[in-house]
């Protein structure tokens, strides 16, 4: 199957089947927000109307401290998706990031699906996007590609070796990667950001990405779409039983995303993904130390529709992160990420059991 309808699979089944990781046996979502918990200012001492959720990342300024994270592109069908999106980024002043770009480097005349996203958001802060995998076969001359298309300002390199592993057509090997990333990030033309893909990124992995020279590191922590879900269903259309069990059976494979923030604090700028559904969840992203967050899943079926769905729902949330700010006592994100939260329940004992000191403040976490 080429890569260009499976693009537009992946978009369909997000669309029309339960895709996201499971709840645990108490019903408590497997990302861990569930287990913080901020804590209340009764005395905030600040104006609601005032509140300030600028931030600047990688140097450009978003209205907010949130991305629509990478989700789709590389067929026909795909382009008025990417276009909604797109045009909610601009209107709202949030960065974007756009799905795998392999298809479209495999084929120019897929370019177009992804080309859309600039020309409907030329001010707002784009990135590009290819997988690991992929690194040595396009060389620096097809990832340069890949930013020209979009005019991106930054590129993403994808880690789905969960995804690859359990997939028909996936590309499992992944010998020589961080050597790939490292030469990436030494001659590409923009910042790299490094990011999974929905199982997590643990502390010796952050490590190492931070010093082959990323410029950040999304998370993609186990809690949000589960591509071993995804693949399930693709599986089981196919007749495919052996993918269908492996899919079936690493569905829930990962870290959490709380888990993940904490154990990615290695001095670069953190994007929470995985899981992040309300406003309320990036602003316990970022008490915990992440920079921003980003949104995928939720955006999928607005997307179908209109841009001003998309910009509807994202407002739903930016009102949520606001709040959680005012009640807080935090005037800015800066103030937000030293707001006081305590850790409790298996992200607890998770973090502690891999030897972080929780303490009683999550920003007191010592890594």
């Amino acid at each position: 199957m080429s890569t260009s309808v499976r693009k537009l699979e992946h978009l369909n089944l997000c669309v029309e089947k339960d895709v996201e990781a499971r709840k645990s046996s108490t019903g408590l979502r497997i990302s861990g927000f569930d287990d913080i918990e901020l804590i209340h200012n009764c005395l905030p001492e600040i104006n609601k109307d005032s509140l300030d959720m600028e931030t600047v990342f990688l140097g450009r300024k978003l209205a907010a401290p949130l991305l629509i994270a990478s989700m789709t592109g590389g067929h026909p069908g795909t382009k008025a998706a990417n276009a909604a999106l797109a045009g909610a980024a601009e209107e709202l002043g949030i960065g974007m990031g756009v799905g795998s770009q392999r298809a479209a480097i495999e084929d120019p005349q897929l370019e177009d699906s992804f080309r859309v996203v600039r020309d409907r958001a030329p001010g707002a802060f784009i990135y590009g996007n290819v997988g690991a995998a992929q690194l040595n076969e396009f060389g620096i001359e097809g990832l340069e590609k890949a930013v020209e298309m979009i005019d991106a300002d930054a590129l993403a390199i994808h880690l789905n070796f969960l995804q690859e592993a359990v997939q028909p057509e996936g590309n499992v090997d992944a010998s020589g990667c961080l050597e790939a990333i490292r030469k990436t990030c030494r001659e590409l033309s923009v910042p790299v950001i490094v990011k999974e893909t929905g199982a997590g990124i643990s502390h010796a992995q952050a490590v190492a990405i931070r010093d082959a020279g990323a410029s950040a590191i999304d998370i993609g922590g186990l809690g949000g779409t589960s591509w071993a879900g995804v693949e399930t269903y693709r599986a089981k259309e196919r007749g495919d039983i052996l993918c269908e069990h492996l899919g079936t059976e690493f569905w829930n494979w990962g870290i959490p995303t709380v888990s993940s923030i904490v154990e990615s604090k290695v001095s670069l700028p953190v994007i929470a993904t995985g899981g992040i559904r309300t406003g309320l969840d990036i602003a316990k992203s970022i008490a915990l130390g992440a920079s921003l967050c980003g949104i995928a899943l939720p955006l999928v079926a607005p997307a179908l529709k209109s841009s001003n769905d998309v910009v509807n729902r994202l407002k739903l949330v930016l009102g949520e992160l606001k709040v959680a700010m005012f009640l807080t006592g935090s005037r800015n994100v800066e103030e937000l990420g030293n707001a006081p939260a305590v850790i409790t329940g298996k992200t607890k004992e998770f973090l502690e059991q891999r030897g972080f000191e929780t303490g009683k403040f999550a920003r007191k976490i010592n890594v």
